[in-house]
């Protein structure tokens, strides 16, 4: 019985055995911190896009903004009938 735990609940345990279960357990939670940060750094980097997409679009709608006043005050009637003409035509159609 050389071979029993000294509180004689089975085989002793080789201690190179447990160096081995030391190191897969360490290497094991280093995977799942791994697993865990790596969704969050997807999120951060998905972020930061939409935030740089979202800039750039509001750049380009408060520059035809302002494209778009420039042109009505430079041609104020050409506006008004355009204006005239578009919501004639939305009339006829949203009429139906």
């Amino acid at each position: 019985m050389g071979d029993q735990s000294q509180t004689g609940q089975g085989p002793a345990v080789p201690p190179q055995a447990k160096e081995e279960a030391k190191r897969g357990v360490t290497h094991a939670r280093k995977a799942a911190d791994d697993l865990r940060s790596a969704p969050g750094a997807m999120a951060d980097e998905y972020r930061e896009r939409g935030k740089e997409v979202l800039d750039d679009a509001l750049h380009r709608v408060r520059s035809f903004q302002d494209d778009s006043k420039q042109y009505v005050r430079e041609n104020p009637t050409k506006a008004v009938f355009t204006a005239l003409g578009i919501g004639f035509v939305l009339g006829l159609i949203f009429r139906r």
